[in-house]
């Protein structure tokens, strides 16, 4: 038995990019996990996590209507790497998470916190 899963919250980077995949919509963007610990010399320190994160029909459709950069996303999925060739016709690869929950919370978004106080789930 094997297990493929992702769960991770942070804070959209930009507004997501929206497609129309093959008649299909797709919504792709980053979050920034932020990490904080102390340092060797007990300084407290701060790194972030850059996760790519894709999501396809109603969960792209609510991604489209909900999220902006700044919002805080929770993300459940599957970790998944593909293969692509750039315009030289040599192998890409990029690691993603495709979505299947995604939960955003406006009360904590830096751009919508003046907004109405909502938290909304989307599972598809």
């Amino acid at each position: 038995m094997y297990l493929n899963r992702f769960t991770g919250m942070g804070n959209c980077a930009a507004d997501p990019e929206i497609r129309d995949v093959q008649g299909k919509k797709n919504a792709s963007f980053r979050i920034g996990i932020n990490e904080r610990f102390k340092n060797s010399s007990g300084q407290m320190q701060e790194h972030t996590e850059w996760i790519n994160i894709v999501a396809w029909g109603k969960t792209a459709e609510a991604v489209e209507k909900h999220v902006k950069k700044g919002t805080v996303v929770f993300v459940e999925g599957k970790l998944q790497t593909r293969q692509w060739e750039d315009r030289n016709g040599g192998k890409r690869y990029t690691t993603e998470i495709n979505a299947n929950i995604i939960q955003f919370d406006k009360t904590r978004s830096a751009r919508n916190s003046e907004e109405q106080q909502e938290s909304d789930d989307y599972e598809f």
